[in-house]
């Protein structure tokens, strides 16, 4: 007598553990006027990790990062559709507050930009625009201490009303990140933090985002790949204005699931 061979089941799939969102983004599209300049984008962004956009120029990063806290708001013909919340909260609600988001989300650009003020000035506008300070006292206390969160404290401390554009470049960079900590964000944008810098002081900047990461979510966009595997947790290749993939930053350098992320990483196309 003989017996049927069971089928055996190939065990399922176990997807990679969930890693808590900070802020998530679902079906994502960005036109300018005619052109679809993002695409259909879903992808959750961890808390207190650096989080990096890699992906070749035009390629939909930077219009995804200014969605994050609305800057594509301020360009007449931009048209964001989809979701994007922060903690579960629709940040394109109608009925939000967007000076109050800007403060949340804080952002770093390209080109450092210090206010045409001093060292004390730049760091000390945002707490004193929301009212953070009862007095001179807390706000100096903020001052200094955002200063020093942004490795800049002992090399200002004795010419903190000198104009901050009087900085090298690195040090009107580390300003400006100091100017957006002020304001104890939970997420700080860097749109390629350390492309007009040189080598020096990218690695200080470098070294700072990797302090910065216990108490902040971060969000870098970047060229550079090196940049991107040295400080990022979690990466996401960009293309042609659709996101082709996201994970750990060392799964997407080592062991890439798609064949165009292999190709921009190993230096085919880019």
């Amino acid at each position: 007598m003989s017996f049927a061979s069971p089928m055996i089941q190939e065990p399922a799939s176990v997807p990679e553990p969930a890693v808590a969102a900070k802020v998530a983004a679902r079906h994502v599209n960005v036109h300018y006027g005619e052109k679809h300049a993002l695409k259909d984008v879903s992808v959750d962004i961890p808390a207190r990790a650096v989080t990096s956009f890699i992906g070749p120029s035009g390629c939909g990063k930077s219009t995804f990062l200014r969605c994050i806290n609305r800057m594509n708001d301020t360009i007449p013909i931009c048209r964001v559709t989809g979701e994007i919340t922060i903690d579960g909260k629709d940040i394109y609600d109608p009925r939000l507050d967007v000076v109050l988001l800007r403060a949340r989300v804080g952002m770093v650009f390209q080109k450092p930009n210090p206010f045409p003020k001093s060292i004390y000035e730049n760091v000390a506008y945002g707490p004193r625009l929301h009212g953070m300070a009862k007095n001179k006292t807390e706000l100096d206390e903020i001052v200094v201490n955002s200063l020093k969160r942004a490795s800049l404290f002992e090399e200002v401390k004795d010419r903190l009303n000198d104009p901050g554009t009087g900085l090298s470049g690195g040090q009107q960079q580390r300003l400006c990140i100091a100017r957006a900590i002020a304001v104890s964000p939970e997420v700080i944008l860097m749109d390629e933090p350390c492309s007009a810098l040189d080598p020096i002081a990218t690695a200080k900047i470098e070294e700072l985002i990797d302090e910065l990461r216990s108490n902040f979510t971060i969000v870098i966009v970047t060229h550079s790949m090196q940049q991107a595997a040295r400080v990022s947790q979690r990466t996401a290749f960009f293309h042609l204005g659709s996101l082709v993939e996201e994970g750990s930053t060392e799964q997407i350098f080592t062991n890439p699931k798609d064949k165009r992320t292999q190709d921009y990483i190993t230096g085919r196309f880019g």
